[in-house]
């Protein structure tokens, strides 16, 4: 049950923004009950996916991992969704041989961009498979926290090694998966040809308070993630958010 609500917590500002946008789609292509077309790009096990299928979407999973993919079947099978949920072994590079062109609503890229070779490439393939005013949902990790919580454990080079690092010119060896700042993702949107619509901070607080103090009190977690999305649209928080959430259309 605490990981449950851990894991609620840690999504829960991203899932009511790609609520309120899957609420919205109007897919020309609908029907039998579909709404609309989502890929979920490095979508793993189906953390989202089983549940924008949920809302009645038809998704598909693109994710380099077959163990991940089986995982994905089997948790949209429990769901009674898996008619809606197309898993498909792959990566960012293979996206253009696996989904027709401007077909596809809204494209899901979490955790993605810190570990392809070229996130330039991967939003122009991104950019290619969405229909005009598609929606494309970005989750990336935020290095100003990572520079923090390295200070704060006591790895001051280290620290310092991603204070001075750039998401442009980044040494996977030296800091490992890549971390952006929010100028830097920001820039990286407007710069692949896409509308920035929102930014929104992640996961504020929810890593830096231990769970001892969450679960001694019945009410803490639901004020905690209260607290999370109230801090979701500070600007000045987001320098020391585990996440940043970028919402941006095609342009």
């Amino acid at each position: 049950m605490v990981e449950y609500r851990r894991s609620a917590m840690r999504t829960a500002v991203v899932w009511d923004v790609l609520q309120t946008e899957l609420a919205g789609l109007d897919s020309p292509e609908a029907g039998q009950g579909t709404q609309g077309r989502v890929v979920d790009l490095g979508g793993g096990t189906g953390e989202f996916a089983v549940r924008v299928a949920e809302l009645g979407h038809e998704v598909t999973v693109i994710d380099p991992s077959p163990d991940a993919l089986a995982a994905l079947h089997r948790r949209a099978t429990d769901a009674e969704v898996v008619e809606r949920v197309h898993g498909i072994q792959g990566d960012a590079a293979d996206l253009s041989t696996l989904v027709e062109s401007g077909s596809v609503d809204v494209v899901l890229c979490h955790g993605v961009l810190e570990y392809v070779d070229d996130p330039r490439a991967a939003l122009e393939a991104i950019g290619g498979v969405l229909r005009p005013d598609g929606v494309l949902s970005v989750l990336v990790a935020n290095r100003l926290a990572a520079v923090v919580a390295r200070a704060l454990a006591g790895h001051f080079d280290q620290a310092r090694g991603l204070l001075e690092a750039s998401a442009e010119q980044w040494d996977p060896s030296a800091h490992g998966p890549r971390r952006y700042t929010r100028d830097e993702a920001v820039q990286l949107l407007r710069r692949s040809a896409f509308t920035l619509q929102t930014v929104h901070a992640v996961r504020v607080f929810t890593d830096l308070v231990p769970s001892t103090l969450v679960d001694a009190e019945p009410g803490a977690p639901a004020a905690l993630l209260a607290l999370e999305r109230s801090a979701a649209d500070v600007a000045e928080l987001a320098a020391v958010a585990a996440q940043l959430h970028l919402l941006a259309r095609r342009s």
